[in-house]
């Protein structure tokens, strides 16, 4: 409880700003009860372990990667006082299931759509610039694990780890996350970005991978809202028709629909219009299609050179696996539910750090989020929410104003161009037998 209190006492101390002064506005206590009115939890009963703490173990779990959920509790005083000074793990796993998966998932949705308005993000030529990509969690091999999410399979059998296949959408410029969706490993990315439709917003351009190709899906985002559009990378056997060359390398196309996709949408024309820019990058042609039909507004070069921006979500995912996450890439729990409760904790703590970088890099003028090292000010981040107690309400304020007269420090320097990263590995020595049979078949 000492670490909401002291965010909410820090709001008295704080000067009345759009900078970090207002830590408490992270997830007050107003908010989460919000949240999870709408998420129907809610409990009269005054535990240990009330649902607005539970959600903090649940980030906890991300942010203090190494240390067990109990201790965490412990560490930022998340517990009513008590009898004991520690919390029991067996409190920690009933406050778990209290809370639930659909408080988590709604609290990381009202949060980012609050977070993303006020971020103020650059634009490209007025729209809003947002990816949209697959990654895929490992989970602890339980039976409960294996029935609900499944394993992939090879030559050998089934992989050890059942694992969880996710989409997810983020604004490129900040790395905040906008919304996800995630199945069992053989759930297909393209039905799973449909469910992102909703939350994309209008005046956006999304970035897809060339394996989102579905004439379908690209005309369901289109017409889901005002200019919202799409680009991806052509696939080596399209076929089309030109309709109007604007210059040698761009050109208005057609596409025809077929009839399976049809008979799946009916509402899909025959006919989609979309257009062709044709690039070449070291010596190798690349074609790109989008919905950004109008050369007067969105010129050639421009798109040309846009679409390697595509890359910040693949590093986003790095962000959260790697320097989050700690390469810790097994998930904790071993339910489903707790799984899918877990992953949206991954989410928001993660939106919860790029959202401080966000107010950090407006400190200087021309920064971009991305530009801020992510390693670095997750570090302070986290200290910083480690350090909050009670007793020291009142500095909170000159901690805040420190760590933003550091944002100059986390800087990364200008990435190097023309950079390779072949897709090999090294030398496979491992001379022992593969296991392969997992917990969800054995007898």
């Amino acid at each position: 409880m000492q670490l909401t209190t002291a965010l909410a006492l820090a709001n008295g101390y704080a000067p009345n700003t759009e900078a970090l002064g207002k830590l408490s506005d992270i997830l007050s206590p107003d908010f989460l009860e919000q949240c999870f009115a709408e998420a129907g939890v809610a409990t009269i009963r005054r535990r240990r372990l009330p649902l607005d703490m539970a959600i903090w173990a649940v980030l906890g779990m991300s942010l203090y990667r190494q240390e067990p959920v109990w201790s965490i509790v412990s560490k930022l005083q998340l517990m009513l006082p008590g009898k004991q000074a520690l919390v029991a793990p067996s409190a920690v796993v009933q406050a778990r299931q209290r809370l639930g998966v659909d408080a988590v998932k709604v609290v990381f949705e009202q949060s980012q759509q609050r977070w993303n308005r006020d971020a103020a993000h650059k634009r490209w030529h007025g729209l809003t610039l947002l990816g949209v990509d697959g990654v895929v969690w490992r989970t602890p091999d339980t039976a409960e694990n294996q029935a609900a999410f499944s394993s992939t399979k090879n030559q050998y059998g089934h992989t050890p780890f059942p694992q969880v296949r996710m989409v997810c959408q983020m604004e490129l410029t900040s790395h905040m996350l906008t919304g996800s969706a995630f199945e069992g490993i053989a759930s297909n990315e393209m039905q799973l970005a449909t469910g992102l439709i909703a939350t994309t917003p209008d005046q956006s351009l999304t970035l897809f991978d060339r394996g989102f190709y579905s004439l379908g899906l690209l005309y369901d985002w289109q017409q889901a809202g005002t200019q919202r559009h799409w680009l991806l990378p052509a696939r080596k056997d399209l076929r089309f028709e030109v309709v109007t060359a604007f210059s040698n390398n761009d050109c208005l196309i057609k596409l025809a629909t077929t009839p399976p996709s049809r008979k799946q949408r009916p509402y899909l024309p025959e006919i989609l219009y979309a257009r062709m820019v044709t690039t070449r990058v070291k010596g190798k042609v690349h074609r790109l299609l989008t919905s950004l039909i109008t050369p007067e507004l969105y010129p050639q070069a421009a798109i040309a050179k846009l679409y390697a921006t595509r890359w910040e979500i693949e590093l986003g995912y790095r962000e959260i696996k790697q320097g989050l996450l700690d390469s810790e890439f097994t998930l904790r729990s071993k339910r489903s539910d707790m799984i899918a409760q877990e992953l949206w904790g991954i989410l928001l703590a993660y939106n919860i750090l790029r959202y401080q970088m966000v107010i950090m890099a407006k400190t200087i003028p021309g920064l971009k989020p991305n530009q801020l090292s992510f390693t670095t000010c997750s570090l302070a981040i986290i200290n910083l929410l480690l350090s909050m107690s009670l007793n020291s309400a009142g500095t909170i304020p000159r901690k805040l104003e420190d760590l933003k007269a550091q944002t100059r420090h986390h800087i990364l320097p200008e990435r190097r161009k023309n950079r390779a990263y072949p897709r090999v590995v090294k030398s496979n020595k491992n001379t022992y037998p593969i296991k392969k049979r997992n917990a969800g078949q054995l007898n």
